[in-house]
């Protein structure tokens, strides 16, 4: 079996201080919005498992009900912790500006 051939590649990257700090930031908000999107979908989940939002056939039992407001708990519960760590990113990013 031979070994792959890689090529020889060494790409001209170059990136200042402000543009790292930009770079940071952007991915701060990026996380951000995909946090709000999984909110909003765990929203719309117990909205369509109390009949709220059409199309549940039978309408859920309570059972039902109760494992998705467990699985609702879960999810931001794992939500929290995220936008905790985030938070740090971000007074860390803050510190990195003000040169603190």
């Amino acid at each position: 079996m031979s070994q792959p051939n890689v090529p020889n590649i060494t790409p001209q990257i170059s990136i200042n201080r402000d543009d790292a700090i930009n770079l940071l930031l952007a991915s701060i908000a990026m996380e951000e919005i995909g946090l709000a999107h999984i909110i909003n979908a765990e929203g719309e989940k117990i909205q369509y498992a109390i009949g709220t939002i059409p199309g549940l056939s039978p309408e859920a039992t309570l059972d039902q009900i109760l494992d998705v407001n467990d699985s609702v708990q879960d999810m931001l519960a794992m939500v929290i912790k995220k936008e905790l760590l985030l938070d740090n990113k971000l007074k860390q990013v803050i510190d990195l500006i003000t040169g603190s």
